[in-house]
């Protein structure tokens, strides 16, 4: 390494997993190219990467605030451009990273002339590693027993009372619910799906109550109502529970369906809604290996559908929907607007809607590795996600701050202000 050149990851190298990192090189030489890399390996073991070239400026500083990257994994002015651009080195995987009490480490590296593909000789310039934390100081993580379920629960250090949230993932992940509850908020995250596919011959909207049911009863939890957030199958779960369950004040659908998705849904030992009809003849098989299962769904608002649709204008909760226009998933766009000219109709006025260009189906919390196709939970098939990485990180940001402005504003216990 050289003894003259300096990477600087500021204003720490540890930090929050949401919150962006200033990166910056100084004592190149003037005007000299060097390539930049950042390496990371999730919880399965896959190795992630990405890699830009830059030149430095006269005085043989880099600032990645305000420097383009020429060329490389992305171009232009991209302070976060290392972490979301980072490629998995075999096709079609996703960045795993949702137990949060381990830390994502990012290993960043500089590296002399123009190096994309790893073939440098000497080893780099400099090194630094950023540790992306998902906790902060202070903040509890509880497995709870819910029944049939087991969730996790993130409790903020302080004696309350704190809004409640609860955080609908298809899958098992803390990524979301603990970057949620560093804000100020109790959040329990539970599965949609908490059972082997094949077991799964209806889902009971019960299941999901006792999270609600549980964050009522909570000490620290306030009185004035819960959220909850959803995206794909946990968006139309969501939904659900506005509907026919009372107590739900805050409802964020991320990239979901305005009908019941996959299985029949049960309430009460009774049938409440059919699944949403599909037709698997309509997957598009594509030249990347990955499918498009977009248009495989019926119109949900269509008369043979109508026992899967959502009613939603039972709900009494305040709505934000967020959608993305390339999601290749579902429709998100159009069933968005179903939603939301439904809820008006019914005279709501207590709907907020956003759409974000060029975006994905995985809109997550900020600066993971975006992922354009990966496997799918329940048809066990390479599927494209769709979003393209610069427009979908942008919106990622975007969406995050979305998030946590309407709970804090829809929730109002006033400690949730981190």
């Amino acid at each position: 390494m050289s003894s003259q050149v300096r990477l600087h990851l500021l204003p720490s190298a540890r930090c929050l997993f949401d919150e962006p990192i200033h990166v910056k090189v100084t004592g190149l030489r003037s005007r000299q190219v060097v390539t930049l890399r950042a390496r990371a390996t999730d919880e399965r073991g896959v190795v992630f990467h990405s890699a830009a070239i830059y030149r430095a400026g006269d005085s043989g500083e880099l600032d990645l605030r305000q420097d383009a990257a020429l060329c490389g994994t992305y171009e232009g002015v991209e302070p976060m451009g290392l972490l979301w651009s980072m490629r998995a080195t075999v096709p079609h995987k996703y960045f795993h990273w949702n137990k949060a009490l381990s830390p994502h480490i990012v290993r960043f590296s500089v590296h002399n002339g123009v190096d994309v593909e790893e073939q440098e000789r000497g080893g780099p310039l400099v090194e630094a590693t950023n540790e992306r934390v998902l906790m902060v100081e202070g903040l509890t993580r509880e497995v709870v027993n819910l029944g049939k379920c087991t969730g996790v629960l993130f409790t903020p250090p302080g004696g309350g009372p704190f809004s409640g949230v609860l955080d609908l993932a298809t899958f098992a992940s803390e990524k979301r619910a603990s970057l949620l509850a560093n804000k100020g908020f109790v959040v329990l995250t539970m599965p949609i799906l908490y059972d082997k596919r094949s077991n799964i011959k209806f889902l009971e909207l019960d299941d999901y109550q006792e999270g609600l049911r549980f964050l009522q009863r909570h000490p620290k939890v306030g009185s004035d109502g819960l959220g909850v957030i959803g995206r794909s199958k946990g968006g139309d779960i969501a939904l659900s529970l506005a509907s026919f369950v009372p107590g739900v004040r805050a409802l964020i659908w991320i990239n979901a369906c305005s009908a019941n998705i996959g299985a029949p849904l049960h309430y009460r030992g009774r049938r409440i809604l059919s699944p949403l009809t599909s037709d698997l003849t309509k997957i598009i098989a594509t030249s990347e290996g990955a499918s498009i299962i977009k248009f495989i769904f019926g119109d949900p608002d269509g008369e043979d559908n109508r026992t899967s649709l959502v009613p939603v204008e039972q709900a009494d909760a305040h709505f934000l929907f967020l959608a993305s226009e390339n999601d290749l998933n579902f429709d998100s766009r159009a069933y968005m607007e179903s939603i939301a000219a439904r809820l008006r109709r019914a005279g709501k006025d207590n709907v907020e809607t956003v759409c974000y260009p060029r975006a994905g189906h995985l809109l997550e919390p900020p600066y993971s590795p975006h992922c354009r196709s990966g496997l799918h939970g329940l048809l066990r098939e390479f599927v494209l996600w769709g979003g393209e990485p610069q427009a979908h990180a942008c919106a990622e940001v975007l969406a995050w701050t979305k998030v946590v402005e309407f709970f804090r504003k829809q929730l109002s216990c006033g400690n949730a202000n981190n």
